[in-house]
């Protein structure tokens, strides 16, 4: 017996996948607000701080980049409770996992830029009489953020796909919604199928505005 395709059984759904939807980018940006904050003071201790604070936060950045995201969320969730001796909010493990996963690969963006700095305009500050740290800040810094710009932005669009991976902590995401209708409904093939969508569309989109901003940056920067 083949399988009856009704894809407007989906519409029934849609306040809970909207609702899902909404749980998604709220974990999202939290997030990418805190981890790009960690990644940038992270990246300034790799670059500038000296060989202890430039050890932590390699070792850091190493750790996260290397290891699935999955392995972080339920670390966080299962084995730093145990650690503490307290129940830890699933909320709180998924936020923290998240935001120091984006902390480590926008690390790795933001350090990449400030090393396309050339000594020149070190050299330059140190000419004008510019002590190292005013140097960095109004000089380094502002170059190195725009040319990181870009690759923090693919950053993003990474973050917000492997946030469907919250929806094994119960978090109600859009996956986590997803599944429930789907094994409600007995229609896993329309509602994944919509879901999968909802992350395609929000996810190209996000990769094609990089990329015409990307273009534009570049273009500026070329004048």
């Amino acid at each position: 017996m083949g399988y009856n395709f009704s894809f407007a059984y989906v519409w029934n759904f849609r306040e809970a996948l909207l609702q899902g939807l909404g749980a998604t980018l709220f974990y999202t940006v939290l997030s990418l607000v805190f981890g790009l904050a960690l990644g940038f003071v992270a990246s300034l201790l790799r670059q500038y701080g000296g060989r202890v604070p430039a050890f932590i936060a390699t070792t850091y950045v190493e750790i996260f980049r290397g290891t699935p995201v999955l392995v972080q969320l339920f670390w966080f969730f299962f084995c730093l409770p145990a650690l503490l001796g307290v129940d830890l909010d699933s909320s709180l493990c998924t936020v923290l996992s998240l935001t120091l996963y984006m902390g480590a690969i926008s690390c790795e963006s933001f350090r990449a830029a400030l090393r396309t700095i050339g000594q020149e305009q070190h050299d330059a500050c140190i000419a004008l009489g510019m002590r190292t740290m005013p140097s960095i800040l109004y000089v380094v810094l502002p170059q190195a953020i725009l040319r990181a710009i870009p690759t923090l932005l693919s950053n993003v669009v990474t973050v917000f796909k492997e946030s469907a991976l919250v929806s094994a902590m119960g978090i109600g995401d859009l996956m986590y919604q997803s599944q429930n209708i789907a094994d409600t409904t007995g229609r896993p093939v329309e509602i994944l199928t919509v879901a999968a969508l909802i992350y395609f569309v929000i996810a190209f989109s996000l990769t094609r505005m990089i990329s015409m901003f990307e273009k534009r940056l570049l273009w500026r920067m070329a004048q």
